[in-house]
């Protein structure tokens, strides 16, 4: 059945291989926005992407014919491809073989982009490892962990 309204907002977090620093701060915004291509070509909208060294935070209306599975692996490997064939980090650039997929209400999203958008000040304060931690720890109710 087609679905013809949808909210279905969806926060990302991508990390690198190996939780390498591998993302330059030069590179960052060519990143970004070839990501947020990734995510139009896919019928779904960008709200807030903000590339650290080591992960990517992405905020988006996903559509509703891929799951969030699938649109990560669009992203993880389309994202991959790019950065290698423009060199755009030292040596060979890969993603963990997961990320993290957390939905977001609709009155969530303004709060939800200013952290992400945020993350170069919240990072000053908070490590990447004990973000994440906490990530998993608030959803850790709700989360279902693939095996």
């Amino acid at each position: 059945m087609k679905i013809e309204y949808n909210n279905l907002y969806t926060h990302f977090i991508f990390i690198t291989l190996n939780r390498v620093a591998i993302i330059k701060e030069m590179n960052r915004q060519r990143i970004e926005k070839y990501i947020t291509g990734i995510v139009n070509n896919n019928d779904s909208k960008l709200y807030a992407i903000y590339a650290n060294p080591e992960h990517v935070h992405v905020l988006l209306s996903r559509s509703p014919k891929l799951s969030e599975e699938d649109l990560a692996t669009i992203i993880a490997k389309s994202s991959a491809q790019f950065i290698n064939e423009n060199k755009l980090c030292h040596g060979k650039f890969d993603w963990q073989d997961s990320a993290a997929a957390f939905s977001v209400s609709k009155s969530d999203i303004d709060k939800v982009c200013k952290y992400i958008l945020n993350q170069p000040q919240h990072h000053q304060k908070v490590s990447f490892a004990d973000e994440y931690e906490s990530f998993i720890k608030f959803y850790k109710k709700t989360a279902r962990l693939s095996e």
